[in-house]
């Protein structure tokens, strides 16, 4: 009899280290399917807030997305297409432009500035590039803010300009999220 236990003990500890074993070499397979972003894994099962919260190069816009309130909403269904400016974006602003947008006072404005990196649609960069083939070159999105962005190529590339004539291109594009998609930007876009 407990030979039989011992016997049935060693098979549930093979079964268990088995198991064990097949859940990292899933969770590793995973990790090299998800791309990395700041050098964070991004879940597609995961919200945009999750996983931007995670990346190491986009904690400013983090920051700024948590003082103008808008965690809940970009947690919500969506779908969304983000243009995500990455911590040297923000740092190409003037001195303190930052730390001002982020007071209390100045929520309407930032909460202005960060809506108008959002398209209320999810955007693949290759349906993007369709859209500005069709239209001859460039293609003009309506941003949640209520303005408008122009899409374009630049080469190989896809840019983004904004209302004050200034652009930003996609360094990292179709970073895929449960309720949209992210595309990484090097420069702050800025509505009128």
């Amino acid at each position: 009899m407990i030979k039989t236990f011992l016997r049935t003990l060693a098979a549930s500890a093979l079964i268990v280290t088995a198991s064990a074993g097949a859940t990292m070499a899933q969770d590793a397979a995973m990790s090299n399917e998800m791309p990395m972003v700041g050098g964070a894994p991004m879940d597609p099962q995961k919200t945009i807030p999750e996983n931007a919260s995670q990346a190491d190069n986009l904690t400013t816009l983090v920051a700024a997305v948590k003082a103008a309130g808008l965690v809940e909403t970009l947690s919500g269904e969506g779908p969304f297409t983000v243009f995500a400016p990455t911590n040297a974006a923000f740092e190409k602003l003037p001195a303190g432009t930052v730390e001002t947008l982020l007071k209390p006072e100045n929520k309407d404005q930032l909460t202005k500035i960060l809506t108008y990196h959002v398209v209320p649609a999810e955007a693949t960069s290759a349906a993007a590039m369709q859209m500005i083939s069709d239209d001859g070159g460039e293609h003009n999105v309506t941003t949640v803010e209520g303005g408008t962005i122009t899409l374009k190529m630049d080469g190989d590339k896809l840019v983004i300009i904004d209302e004050s004539g200034g652009g930003a291109t996609v360094t990292q594009a179709d970073v895929m999220q449960s309720n949209g998609v992210v595309h990484v930007i090097d420069t702050v876009l800025m509505p009128k």
